[in-house]
Parts: structure tokens; C-alpha cells; sequence
């Protein structure tokens, strides 16, 4: 018997993680659980006033698909906000934000999952984003670069996993600085930062970004508050704890440990048995591809 057409669709895709859920869960479990809680209400709200579907969720990850590009970028412009206003009364180390990456490309559709190509991008240019931003492929940017409606800022090509040809990608501006190739972009009142007086206060940004990463062990975190603001506030300081990450991680985790990893990662990855993903995330819940098993995760097919 002839195996069915699997139904195919062009949707934009929308991949939210919290960044460091699980440094929140070993420091109050039920404190981590109520703020999520809080900030899914939020999130899932938005998108369906935005007119998207959830596709998917696992943990602290969040899949939509939206038939409109700039209901996509809205609506992740808007998450954004909201849970910056949402956390503003809270102190630093309780702060829960978001990365977001968004694609837009053809996915297959299974039991009312989506998968394929289209959906890794999305959730490879998630982890691409700075705690608390949004990073976009080329084709979302082109779908939106004449329209006026967001700046964008070109972050060059990447070599992704299991993606054959290099990713372009471009982080969505919320500084309200016009772009200098295209003067004439800036952003517009649905989503300027000026929603939220938390958006304006540019010293206050980047502190609640310094905030998020301050702490962190992760060399990525602290080089992405670098590469945004290579003068800022902390850039000294940030330069230090970068090493000092650096020259922790390669004492606690020898090349072999990486390897080992990757190794485990491959025997998941071959088959479609979601407790392996699962044990996965248990034995690296910051790993390397603990993003996508999260996504593996919530589209089983994928």
C-alpha cells in the first residue's frame, strides 16, 4: 500500500526557551514552576491574539506557527515586553526571560504536529538569540524589510547542525536605531520599545540583561552581553568571568567529556524514543543540543 502524502504548508515558526530554566529549578523548583506558569499565561495569551497556533511545548519551550510573518515578529516583539514588564518588580536572580528565533519555511504535518527542516532552523536561531531577543532568518527579514515595521541587525551566516547550507540571521533591534543601510526601517508603534517605559530606559536594558548572565557558568551568555555591548557598564567585567568560565569549564569538562556527550547524543538522535530524549536532558539539561532535544520533544515526528 502506497504510504500517504504527508501534508505540507508555508508558515512562520516561532521557537520561545527560557534562558537557564534550569538554574531557576535547582535553586526553588515551586518558585520556578509558579513563574512559568505565570509567564505561559502570558505567552500563550499573545499568540493566540496574534492569530497562531501552538505546535508544541516541552518544559520551558514553546513551538508556534503563525500564517503571517509580521503576526510572527509582532507577537514575539510583544512576548518580549510583556514578560520584561512582568519581571521588573522581581529581583534579578528570579527573573525568568525568554529566547526567541523565528523561520519561515515549508514544515510538514502530522497529528497536528509540525517538523522538518523549517522548524530546526527556528529553533537553532533561538539559541542564537541574547536573553530577553528575538533572531530571525534571512527570509523572515526579506518578508518584512520594506515594510517599516522592525529594524533588524545582520549577525552574518552560521553552519548549523543537521542543516546543509549556512543560516543567515538577523537580530530584531528594540534600541529604535535606524539601520544605516536602510535609513528609512524603524519600528513601528505595535511593537516600539516605547509600549513599555521598561523598553525605553536603554541603561535599564541592559542591565536586566547584565542581570540574567552575570551569574552564569556559560561562556555564551556572557560573550552575547559582550557582542551587544562590547563598551557597556560590565564589558570589563564580563571579559573576566568569560575566562574565568573558560578556564572552569575546560578543568571540569576535558575534550573527552564533549565527545562523550556528542556520543550519547547520536544514539538519541538515531531513533524516535522520546524517554531517550528525555534521559538526555536529565543527564545535560544545559547541553549542547538540549534545545533541540526539548523541540524533539514537543514534535516527536520531528
Amino acid at each position: 500500500m502506497e504510504t500517504p502524502r504527508l501534508e505540507r504548508k508555508l508558515v512562520a515558526i516561532l521557537a520561545a526557551d527560557i534562558v537557564a530554566y534550569s538554574r531557576h529549578m535547582e535553586r526553588d523548583e515551586a518558585a520556578a514552576l509558579a513563574r512559568l506558569t505565570h509567564h505561559r499565561l502570558i505567552v500563550d495569551d499573545l499568540i493566540e491574539r496574534h492569530t497562531g497556533l501552538i505546535a508544541g511545548t516541552a518544559g520551558d519551550s514553546v513551538l508556534a506557527e503563525f500564517a503571517s510573518v509580521v503576526d510572527a515578529v509582532d507577537c514575539a516583539a510583544k512576548i518580549q515586553q510583556a514578560i520584561a514588564a512582568a519581571n521588573a518588580d522581581e529581583p534579578p536572580e528570579r527573573r525568568m526571560v525568554f529566547r526567541i528565533g523565528i523561520n519561515v519555511g515549508d514544515v510538514m504535518v502530522k497529528d497536528g504536529g509540525i517538523f522538518g527542516d523549517g522548524v530546526n532552523i527556528a529553533a537553532r536561531l533561538e539559541a542564537m538569540a541574547e536573553p530577553g531577543g528575538i533572531c530571525v532568518s534571512r527570509g523572515v527579514r526579506d518578508h518584512l524589510r520594506n515594510k517599516g515595521i522592525v529594524v533588524f541587525e545582520d549577525m552574518g551566516e552560521h553552519s548549523v547542525k543537521n542543516i546543509a547550507q549556512p543560516v543567515r540571521a538577523f537580530r530584531v533591534r528594540f534600541d529604535g536605531a535606524s539601520e544605516p543601510s536602510e535609513p528609512s526601517n524603524a519600528i513601528s508603534p505595535a511593537i516600539a520599545p516605547t509600549a513599555e517605559p521598561a523598553m525605553v530606559d536603554l541603561v535599564a536594558v541592559e542591565l536586566a540583561f547584565w542581570e540574567t548572565v552575570k551569574d552564569s557558568a556559560d561562556p555564551t551568555e556572557l560573550n552575547a552581553y559582550l557582542e551587544r555591548y562590547p563598551d557597556g557598564a560590565f564589558a570589563g567585567l564580563a571579559r573576566t568571568r568569560c575566562e574565568t568560565a573558560l578556564q572552569s569549564t575546560e578543568a571540569a569538562e576535558p575534550p573527552e567529556q564533549a565527545a562523550i556527550e556528542l556520543a550519547f547524543w547520536q544514539s538519541v538522535s538515531e531513533g524516535d524514543d522520546t524517554s531517550l530524549y528525555e534521559a538526555y536532558l536529565e543527564k545535560y539539561p544545559e547541553g549542547e543540543f538540549a534545545s533541540l532535544a526539548r523541540l524533539r520533544l514537543a514534535s516527536p515526528t520531528a
